[in-house]
């Protein structure tokens, strides 16, 4: 690419530009246009400027740098604002690109460092109801040379609680729903919390078990694709969660995954006792497993990725080279490097590209 002044003109939908000399066009959400061109004199710059009343900026970089994922942006002046946001960040619009009405993908040129001005947009994301990604093109996660991926099995791999699923066979989901979902947003220990609530399930027929899973688990929009696609190229994936061995190691079988860990119910004459045999898997567990597995591997952190949506989910997120909440609590959303609402687990697949 030519090198120069990086000049971005928005225009809004049935706006055009007065005056441009080789400027790239392209569609944005909500029916406006980016002219993007590189000047390398004040004129030509003053021409592209001339009587034009449209968002106008500039950047003295013209390298691709970044990448952007913004989906659930079909609004004009929400997209405005990211771009707004982007200038701030020292951040220029090289291309766009919309694969379908609810993702948009730019590329960026600018030195910002891309996980914080992600960060940085997270309120700007959550006020907007979008999810935005800027991460960088090199290093980062890629598909191109093997790595490993570890996500929570609650609420991420699978659509539910499975602890809240048995409580409703005895009649008390609501008192362990709501602990759960205090532990999850981070206001309870997740070990104590965990121990209360399996208490509470004593006396629960064993074989309650089995129909949770067959009756109640369904697996998360994409989880098989996303799976699929990263042991075709090389990928290891795994399961670590506050949950059960006998969901896990299931659900492990059934999509081939390459390690598991979680806890495991005691169970005496055909009956749950109301314990936790052994140590129970927990935020530091979690984040533990993630870096040991990455070196038996020999795969770098930086070829790693983490998903969970708790707070027991945070310590593995921020130690992966990706660290992504999914679907999670606000306060997961708030803290996580990256943070996806919209769409299913596939849409991990679109960082590692």
């Amino acid at each position: 690419m030519a090198t120069g002044t990086l000049i971005n003109l928005l225009a809004p939908p049935g706006g055009d530009l007065p005056q441009h000399t080789g400027a790239r066009i392209y569609a944005t959400p909500g029916g406006g246009r980016l002219y993007m061109g590189i000047v390398a004199s004040e004129g030509h710059l003053n021409a592209w400027l001339a009587n034009s009343d449209m968002e106008v900026w500039k950047t003295t970089r013209a390298a691709a740098t970044r990448r952007a994922h913004i989906y659930g942006c079909g609004d004009y002046a929400a997209f405005k604002e990211v771009c707004a946001s982007l200038v701030l960040a020292r951040l220029g619009i090289l291309q766009i690109a919309m694969p379908d009405n609810d993702h948009t993908m730019m590329l960026l040129a600018g030195e910002a460092d891309a996980t914080a001005v992600t960060m940085q947009m997270r309120p700007l994301a959550e006020r907007l109801g979008i999810d935005i990604a800027i991460i960088g093109i090199r290093p980062a996660p890629s598909l191109s040379v093997p790595g490993c991926l570890f996500m929570d099995m609650d609420s991420t791999l699978i659509r539910c609680e499975c602890i809240d699923e048995l409580a409703d066979f005895l009649g008390i989901r609501r008192e362990i729903s709501a602990i759960t979902l205090r532990a999850m947003e981070g206001e309870l220990d997740f070990a104590a919390s965990l121990t209360k609530r399996v208490a509470l399930l004593a006396g629960l027929d064993a074989s309650v078990l089995d129909r949770v899973y067959e009756e109640r688990i369904r697996l998360t929009r994409g989880a098989e694709r996303l799976i699929s696609t990263l042991h075709g190229h090389g990928w290891k994936v795994g399961l670590v969660s506050g949950g059960f061995r006998h969901f896990t190691d299931r659900l492990m079988k059934r999509l081939h995954l390459d390690f598991s860990l979680s806890n495991t119910l005691e169970i005496r004459n055909g009956k749950l006792t109301g314990a936790v045999l052994g140590s129970i898997v927990d935020a530091s567990a979690k984040r533990a497993a993630l870096i040991g597995q990455a070196e038996s591997w020999g795969i770098p952190m930086e070829q790693t990725v983490a998903i969970g949506d708790g707070a027991n989910d945070l310590p593995m997120l921020a130690a992966a080279g990706f660290g992504i909440a999914f679907h999670a609590k606000p306060k997961v959303r708030e803290l996580a490097p990256y943070s996806f609402t919209h769409g299913g687990l596939e849409r991990i697949l679109d960082l590692l590209a």
